[in-house]
């Protein structure tokens, strides 16, 4: 009996030792691994080496058997690189280095029991090419969202076992493998957000266990969608959206019973919609939008009772749409704008009480709006704009407290605005402009003491009638409200004054009545304010020139009477004003703004006297009767005009043979550096042959001094021996101090009575608008644009934030960057520039401020500029870059590249490359075309307070990490894509580890 006791004694303990044994290497292996982690604390603070023997307590660490089983860092937000000892866990079952910022290659070996395998939301880079037959036991493989190039790894296939596989968001190339349709156990597959290309092989609709599928974004795939995946019995989630696919929607996929999602928008679909489609009664999600479909809603749709959203918007469907629609009882969301479809909506769309968006705009629909779209108070969103809809708007949606947008402009409705509509407790945008509407718009009944949250209204064009209600002061946060072309009457609320946010009021072409309130003076935001054609009676409260950056406005046609308020005058942002048919009398003020005023602003005023008008207030008729000239006097009178026109005729002769040989006393020139030309060799270059240019500053000339330096001189037009300085030369003074890189230098100024030429240094290559679109355009690679927009950048950020006193540019477009011999940009053309006086915004105009194309949408209605005006311009710029075309002219009328590029790509920067410059698809790294494009939609924000500084872009375009030059000659790249699906996935690749683990 005690042999055996022994025996067994002495296995026991030897057992023991090499689980102590084994224990102290996973030990040292994890010590190792922390060592290449740069900031491990304090995520890893349980990481000491002072007992192996703790290992199974560390953060992150599960054991069985006294081995290490799991590692599970998910988000613990280190840095560094992963140690190929890793591999020296070889129990492993599970590791986890999920959203770390892990970078270099990684290579995963000798795991004969891995199971789980996620190193997914890092910046690992280099190939998958692995020795996979060391894992063959990986289920679940999550790479997603790195920096992984090549080639799809073929060696997956020896993972007969991999349920699992999501390479997604990374920068792989060339063709999805056939061979992948071997993986039998695949349940989900994710290959989307790469560079693939090719066709889409058919042979994965061998993988009759998938339940998922992610092909699109950034993928840019040949062919269409293969009819081999009709074989997808199991399918639940099909996302093949934005990947270029064409031809028409194959029919077997009408075959995916167990579907509920599937997703094919923003592709180049064809044809009509397979009625096979109806077969899928699991149908939740819905989206073919954004294709090229023809034809009608199938009938079979009637089937897909589970649908929430249907989205077939942007297509070329026509027909009516069908009533079933109205009977499907989940749907919320139905987007169907931008087709042909005709007919009446269904009348009981909404019964369903779970409808919550609702945009049919852009078709030519025609009956009523529907009465119970807002049954169960769900519905937040109502766009019917640009239908040919009539009747009234129904009552209901007055009580429909969960609306938030109503767009219901540009259509034929009539009857009232419904009781409490605009008084909604969450509505911010309300457009009903453009309709047959009438009566009264009531005062506010529900006794809600609670601000309302609208921010526009527009009930323009209609056939309102009634006083204005005094409930208008419930809207605080009110930016907007058009009210024009009505028939309002009664006097003007004095509540109009707690309006505090308005910057748009128009009240014209109504019925109002009574004086101008004096409170509108505390409309301090308001730039915009347009009351003419009205019954308007009384003086102008002198209250209204508080109004300190008021850009524009307009009361004539009313019957205004008493003194123009000489304090208007002091209005610097006023550049528009109309005054005009009122009953002004006395003398007109001369001075502070006044003196840029047109005789125009004052017509029909016959009452009002004064120098601009040639009405002299103090003129006294004279009564006695004139005699007649003698004779000879009237021969001296001829002989006298005749004789000066001889002078003026000699003179200009001499002036135009003089220009260039006048002394030194006609011409004066100011230098802003040592130079070694003269005034005389600078004239030498202002004749016809020399033009380079000409736009609405002046014409540019090109010249080569005695020395070999090359200038360019731009004549300024508009100035003329009449002209104001305006303070023109301290400004050109200020200009020509002006030292940065990226800006281009003023030499000199040189004027006399008649002409002014500012002298530049000679930019070799012209303009970046010219380098894009002209025959430079094919040497401007994706490259070279991202370093001209950072060096632009910092041109604009030096005048908006380095000089003093600040400048600003107003004129920012393509031809005005400037590129060198060495293809740096330099920012050019301050001939519409103002300044911005101790950090305040340019409160006085003279011109139009800036290009076509390139003017920020707030000065439509402003007429007020800043510095955001520049950041705008900036991203028009940005968009040149990214697109290599021009900002108007291309897309169709009214269209411009702002509207074009947001519609494209849905305001989405994983979409960018819908709208990259065909000559830079194959180069451009992905996921600098997305940053770029980023930055051009903040910078193109509609309300300018949301648009970054320059200072801001800069460091954006500066900070992001960059390729290195040979990537870009070597390897085009993708960036990543489904960032909004990381939280889903993450929970489904936890439900696939549970599963293994059961």
């Amino acid at each position: 009996m005690v042999l055996p006791f022994i025996v067994l004694t002495f296995f026991s303990l030897l057992g023991t030792s090499c689980f102590a044994s084994s224990l102290v290497s996973d030990f040292h292996v994890l010590v190792t691994l922390k060592h290449g982690f740069q900031f491990p604390e304090p995520a890893l603070s349980t990481w000491n080496s002072s007992s192996p023997r703790s290992v199974c307590s560390w953060a992150g660490i599960r054991c069985y058997r006294g081995r290490v089983v799991a590692v599970d860092l998910t988000d613990f937000n280190l840095f560094g690189s992963v140690s190929p000892l890793i591999s020296g866990l070889d129990r492993l079952t599970d590791l986890s280095l999920a959203g770390n910022n892990f970078t270099g290659s990684i290579a995963i070996a000798n795991f004969t029991n891995l199971q789980f395998l996620n190193i997914s939301n890092n910046q690992f880079s280099g190939s998958l090419d692995w020795n996979y037959s060391s894992i063959a036991n990986l289920e679940v493989f999550d790479a997603y969202n790195n920096n992984f190039t090549a080639a799809l790894p073929l060696g997956i296939l020896s993972l007969k076992k991999l349920r699992y596989l999501d390479l997604g968001g990374n920068f792989f190339n060339g063709k999805i493998p056939a061979s992948y349709g071997n993986l039998a156990s695949l349940e989900y597959l994710s290959l989307a957000g790469n560079d693939l290309n090719g066709e889409i092989p058919g042979d994965l609709g061998n993988l009759t266990n998938l339940r998922e599928i992610y092909l699109g974004y950034y993928n840019v795939f040949e062919g269409g969608i293969p009819k081999e995946f009709g074989k997808l019995v199991n399918l639940v989630h099909m996302d093949l959206s934005s990947c270029e696919l064409d031809g028409p929607i194959p029919r077997e996929l009408g075959n995916l019973k167990a579907l509920d999602t599937l997703y094919l928008h923003i592709n180049l679909l064809s044809g009509s919609i397979p009625r096979q489609l109806g077969n899928l009664t699991n149908l939740v999600n819905l989206d073919l939008s954004n294709n090229a479909l023809t034809g009608e809603i199938p009938f079979e749709f009637a089937n897909l009772k589970q649908l929430k959203l249907f989205n077939l918007f942007m297509n070329r469907l026509h027909g009516s749409i069908p009533d079933y629609v109205a009977d499907l009882p989940n749907l919320e969301t139905l987007g169907l704008w931008m087709n042909n479809f005709t007919g009446i909506i269904p009348q009981k769309l909404g019964q369903n009480g779970k409808l919550q968006l609702l945009d049919l705009s852009s078709n030519k629909l025609t009956g009523k709006i529907p009465p119970n779209l807002c049954s169960s108070n769900q519905l937040r969103i109502l766009i019917l704009l640009k239908n040919f809809l009539f009747g009234p708007i129904p009552e209901a949606l007055g009580a429909c407290s969960s609306l938030t947008r109503v767009r219901l402009g540009q259509n034929y409705l009539n009857g009232s605005i419904p009781n409490g509509l605009i008084y909604l407790p969450l509505l911010s945008l309300v457009e009903l402009q453009n309709n047959y509407l009438s009566g009264m718009l009531l005062e506010n009944s529900n006794g809600s003491l609670e601000p309302a949250k609208l921010g526009q209204l527009n009930l323009a064009d209609n056939h309102l009638s009634g006083p204005l209600p005094y409930s208008l002061s419930n809207f605080s946060s009110l930016q907007i409200l058009l009210l024009s072309g009505n028939q309002f009457s009664g006097p003007i609320p004095p509540s109009v004054g707690q309006l505090h946010q308005v910057l748009k009021l128009d009240l014209s072409r109504n019925s109002l009545s009574g004086e101008i309130p004096p409170e509108i003076g505390n409309c301090f935001h308001l730039t915009y304010l347009d009351m003419s054609q009205n019954n308007l009676s009384g003086e102008i409260p002198p209250e209204i020139s508080s109004i300190h950056i008021l850009n524009y406005l307009n009361i004539s046609r009313n019957h205004l009477n008493q003194n123009i308020p000489r304090s208007i005058g002091t209005m610097k942002s006023l550049t528009i004003a109309d005054f005009s048919f009122n009953d002004f009398s006395g003398k007109l003020p001369e001075s502070g703004q006044f003196a840029f005023f047109n005789a125009s602003a004052f017509a029909g005023n016959p009452h009002l006297c004064g120098s601009l008008l040639n009405n002299p207030c103090n003129f006294t008729a004279i009564t006695n009767t004139p005699r007649k000239p003698p004779a000879d006097f009237k021969l001296i009178f001829a002989l006298g005009l005749l004789i000066c026109s001889l002078v003026f005729a000699a003179a200009a002769i001499i002036k135009a043979k003089s220009f260039k040989r006048n002394g030194p006393d006609s011409w004066k020139m100011t230098s802003f550096q040592k130079l070694d030309f003269t005034i005389f060799d600078i004239l030498e270059c202002v004749k016809d042959g020399n033009v380079i240019g000409r736009g609405g500053a002046g014409i540019v000339y090109h010249g080569k001094m005695p020395n070999g330096v090359e200038i360019a001189v731009k004549k300024l037009l508009g100035f003329g021996p009449n002209s104001h300085d305006h303070g023109f030369r301290a400004e050109i003074q200020t200009l020509g101090n002006i030292r940065h890189r990226n800006i281009v230098r003023l030499l000199a100024f040189c004027s006399n009575k008649e002409t002014n030429l500012l002298v530049y240094e000679y930019m070799r290559n012209g303009s970046l608008g010219e380098a894009l679109r002209g025959k430079k355009g094919g040497f401007l690679g994706w490259n070279l644009r991202y370093k001209i927009a950072i060096e632009a950048a910092k041109g604009l950020c030096y005048l908006h934030h380095d000089c003093s006193p600040l400048i600003l540019h107003r004129d920012v477009k393509s031809n005005n960057i400037l590129l060198d011999s060495s293809f740096e940009a330099h920012v050019a053309d301050f001939g519409l520039a103002k300044f911005l006086i101790d950090g305040g915004t340019s409160e006085c105009m003279s011109a139009i401020a800036g290009s076509y194309g390139y003017i920020a949408p707030e000065y439509a209605y402003t007429l007020k500029v800043d510095e955001k005006s520049d950041v705008y311009s900036f991203g028009v710029v940005l968009l040149e870059l990214l697109t290599g075309r021009r900002p108007v002219g291309e897309f169709g009328e009214g269209v411009d590249i702002v509207q074009w590029s947001k519609k494209a790509t849905n305001c989405r920067k994983e979409d960018v490359t819908s709208i990259v410059d065909p000559r830079l698809a194959i180069s451009v790294p992905k996921d600098e075309a997305m940053h770029l494009f980023f930055i051009a939609m903040l910078c193109i924000q509609e309300h300018s307070v949301e648009r970054p500084t320059m200072r801001e872009v800069v460091q954006m375009l500066s900070e992001f990490p960059r390729h290195s030059p040979d990537y870009f000659q070597s390897s085009s790249s993708l960036a990543t894509s489904q960032q909004s699906k990381n939280t889903e996935k993450d929970t489904k690749c936890a439900k696939f580890k549970q599963d293994i683990l059961v």
